[in-house]
């Protein structure tokens, strides 16, 4: 082989790895980019718990979500949530201040709720698990949340911006967190099983 064919492929290999080279770069910045903003205006996280026989509802409604999501790439997707304990509302200032006091939550030594994703698999068109961590005061225990994709639009009001929806539902055991001590680990009173209701929009705007 002359040393100009060498030096012919040597330049087309080399002009091949730069352009693989910075397509694999450009796309890591597109996935990295697909960041999406939660409106709290038009979220909510949910809650509900018996009182006796009678379901009671609560929210919290303070919180902050980092989710970068992608159906098409779940590999490079990720959810992580802290929500503020201390915002806690059941529309009843006295049941709100015991909830955070130590006999519940203990808000002033455990202020947040988090939860972090390790992992989100697709179980069906539209429908999601994300698996990961929860920590509730002291107690951190694997953890699987459910959620559908409600859909994904261009926004008519903002531009160059997307919106979407995601709608979860779950279950969970105040008592494997120690939520509830003393007289209020019983369950007679207040009932063990607690029903999660998250409803978020979310927008991304594009770079």
């Amino acid at each position: 082989m002359t040393s100009l064919k060498k030096f012919a492929l040597t330049t087309l290999s080399l002009t091949v790895f730069a352009f693989f080279s910075a397509f694999t770069i450009n796309n890591a910045d597109d996935i990295l980019s697909k960041a999406w903003e939660v409106d709290t205006s038009h979220s909510a996280i949910n809650f509900s718990i018996t009182h006796f026989f009678t379901p009671v509802n609560g929210a919290f409604n303070s919180y902050d979500a980092d989710i970068r999501f992608d159906p098409n790439d779940l590999q490079n997707s990720s959810i992580s949530v802290n929500i503020d304990v201390a915002s806690v509302d059941t529309k009843n200032e006295r049941r709100d201040n015991h909830l955070q006091s130590e006999d519940f939550f203990n808000a002033e030594q455990w202020p947040t709720i988090s939860f972090e994703s390790n992992s989100i698999r697709k179980t069906g068109d539209n429908s999601f698990v994300a698996d990961g961590k929860i920590t509730i005061k002291d107690v951190t225990t694997d953890f699987s949340l459910p959620f559908t994709l409600l859909g994904v639009m261009d926004h008519p009001m903002q531009e160059n911006t997307q919106v979407a929806g995601i709608t979860a539902e779950t279950k969970l055991n105040r008592t494997d967190y120690g939520v509830g001590v003393g007289d209020w680990a019983a369950t007679m009173v207040v009932g063990d099983e607690v029903s999660i209701d998250l409803n978020l929009e979310l927008t991304h705007k594009a770079m």
